[in-house]
C-alpha cells in the first residue's frame, strides 16, 4: 500500500539567528507538522529577544535565483512568504513564483518585529501590493499590519475587523486572515474573509511572555495544512490549534531576556492536534 510523499514546503523569509521567528520558526513548524522544509532567506537580521540590531539584505537577483533553482529540481507543495526586505526583493520573489500559481501561497506581510523594529517601509508595502498580493492564496496580517496596509485605524472589535478584511481584499483573489492576537480580552479572535463569507476562529488567550514568532508559526502552519489537502478554513482552524499548543508550552523554554520563542514542538505532547 503506497503512502503519499511527505510535502515539500518552501519558506521565503528573514533569518532570525535566535531561532524564534523567520525561516528558523518556519522550518521548525514544517517539521513539527510532518513536512519537509526548505528556506530562501530574503533578509539577514542581527537580533535577539530584546530587539533587532541590524538588517542585511541579499541581492534581489540572488533571492530570485535561489527560488528558481528549487523549483527547477524539487516538487514544492506550498510556499510561505514572510519578511521580504525591500521592494526589489518583493518583485524578484513574485517573478520567480509567477509560473507556479497552482500551489498554495501564504503571505505573512511582516512589517514590524515583536520588539517593535520596523521591518517593512512604504516602498515594500507598495511592491507587495503590486506584485505579491495577486499571487497569494491567503494573506495574514495582524491588527496593526492590517491597519497599516489599509491606511486605517487599528480595528478594535469584530465589526471593524470584518470591515478592514473586506476593504483589503478588494478585487484581489487572495483570502485575508486578520489576526487578533494583539487585541484584548479573554480570547484571541481571528477572522478569515474569502470574498464570500467571514469565518471566525477563537481560542483562549494564553498568558506568556514567550510570543516571539507567533505570526511566522501560524502562517507556516497554514501552509503545511494546505499542502496536506485541508480546505482554507480547516487549515486556519488547525493552524490556530497548533499555535495555541505552542504558546501553552512556551514557558518551558528559557531563551533570552525579552519575549522568548514559542515551543514549536509542543504538538508532540498533544497528539490530538497532529
Amino acid at each position: 500500500m503506497s503512502k503519499s510523499p511527505i510535502p515539500n514546503l518552501l519558506s521565503i523569509a528573514g533569518s532570525d539567528p535566535g531561532g524564534g521567528a523567520g525561516i528558523q520558526a518556519d522550518l521548525k513548524t514544517f517539521a513539527a507538522l510532518g513536512c519537509y522544509g526548505m528556506a530562501v532567506p530574503s533578509a539577514l537580521t542581527a537580533q535577539n529577544t530584546r530587539g533587532v540590531g541590524a538588517i542585511h539584505l541579499p541581492p534581489a537577483e540572488f533571492v530570485g535565483q535561489q527560488i528558481k533553482m528549487i523549483f527547477a529540481d524539487i516538487d514544492v507543495a506550498a510556499v510561505k512568504i514572510g519578511m521580504v526586505g525591500s521592494p526589489e526583493i518583493a518583485t524578484a520573489i513574485a517573478e520567480a513564483l509567477r509560473h507556479h500559481q497552482s500551489i498554495p501561497l501564504v503571505l505573512d506581510p511582516v512589517l514590524v518585529a515583536t520588539s517593535g523594529a520596523d521591518l517593512g517601509g512604504d516602498g515594500v508595502i507598495a511592491a507587495m501590493r503590486a506584485s505579491l498580493f495577486s499571487l497569494a492564496t491567503i494573506i495574514t496580517p495582524n491588527l496593526h499590519e492590517a491597519a497599516r496596509l489599509a491606511n486605517a485605524p487599528v480595528p478594535a472589535n469584530r465589526g471593524e475587523m470584518e470591515s478592514i478584511a473586506r476593504s483589503l481584499r478588494g478585487d484581489q483573489p487572495a483570502a485575508w486572515l486578520i489576526k487578533g492576537g494583539h487585541g484584548e480580552g479573554a480570547t484571541s479572535d481571528d477572522v478569515l474573509f474569502d470574498g464570500f463569507a467571514f469565518h471566525w476562529f477563537s481560542a483562549p488567550r494564553i498568558q506568556t511572555r514567550n510570543t516571539h514568532g507567533t505570526g511566522c508559526a501560524l502562517s507556516s502552519a497554514i501552509s503545511a495544512y494546505l499542502a496536506k489537502g485541508s480546505s482554507l478554513p480547516e487549515a486556519v482552524s488547525l493552524a490556530k490549534a497548533y499555535l495555541s499548543a505552542a504558546l501553552a508550552g512556551a514557558d518551558a523554554l528559557d531563551v533570552g531576556q525579552g519575549p522568548g520563542p514559542i515551543d514549536h514542538f509542543a504538538i508532540w505532547r498533544n497528539s490530538e492536534i497532529r
